[in-house]
């Protein structure tokens, strides 16, 4: 049976894009006219991924609901914005699996369906290496400076000196410790503590980036940690020192 992706958009360039990428991935594109008539496609089932134009008044409320679905039941979740707006963290904690951003490309969506953003069990399964290393951070009010904690393939945690804003597709760069890459690329802000502390979600990684830093961690052995990776789950305590991970 052929995948299909329900899709609330009413962009048509937007519309005309994801079809495009949809069909190289063999993914058939469903249009949906309103907010009810996706949900009803996503409780029966009917499709494989769930696709939300968030400068739709009321998206956030589909995501949201959508998320509430069974495990087995639940589609891949996909909000589609015009901009890298504050309430993206909470928007990843309501559900959504990615954020791809207008103008759509296409490669970034690809991307996204084939390694969606793990679930709160599949992310302690990724190993994660200490990282101490000034990671920067691109603001419209200029640079914001933090310490890397710790990173695996799908993010990182790190330690500003105030606050850290809950923004979304957040140009960073850091060279990764005992080598002279330079790892760039764009991050979306899963949490933040009242401390500076936070944990990031890779949203834009270039396939050179991505591939360097795996091999990164792989030269650093195994993970020491049982429970792996929690750099994606904000802490119940977030600890200020920039001494410990934990």
């Amino acid at each position: 049976m052929r995948r299909s992706a329900a899709v609330l958009c009413q962009d048509t360039s937007t519309l005309q894009r994801l079809k495009a990428a949809l069909e190289e991935l063999g993914i058939q594109l469903v249009t949906c006219h309103s907010g009810p008539e996706a949900m009803e496609l996503a409780v029966s089932r009917r499709c494989s991924t769930l696709i939300v134009d968030f400068d739709l008044a009321g998206a956030g409320e589909i995501i949201k609901m959508a998320a509430l679905l069974a495990p087995a039941q639940k589609p891949l979740l996909l909000a589609v914005s015009s901009r890298a707006w504050p309430g993206t963290g909470q928007a990843f904690q309501s559900g959504a699996d990615r954020i791809l951003y207008k103008p759509l490309d296409p490669a970034e969506l690809k991307d996204a369906c084939a390694t969606r953003r793990p679930r709160a069990r599949d992310r302690r399964k990724a190993a994660r290496r200490e990282m101490k290393t000034v990671v920067y951070f691109e603001l419209e009010t200029g640079t914001l400076p933090a310490i890397g904690i710790d990173i695996s393939e799908h993010g990182f945690a790190v330690q500003a000196t105030e606050s850290f804003p809950m923004l979304s597709n957040l140009a960073f760069r850091c060279v990764l410790p005992g080598s002279e890459y330079e790892l760039h690329g764009r991050a979306d802000v899963m949490w933040a503590s009242d401390h500076g502390r936070a944990g990031l979600f890779f949203s834009k990684l270039a396939a050179s980036a991505r591939k360097q830093l795996k091999q990164w961690l792989r030269q650093r052995g195994p993970s020491k940690d049982k429970d792996a990776v929690r750099i994606l789950v904000a802490p119940v305590e977030p600890a200020p020192s920039l001494a410990a991970s934990e």
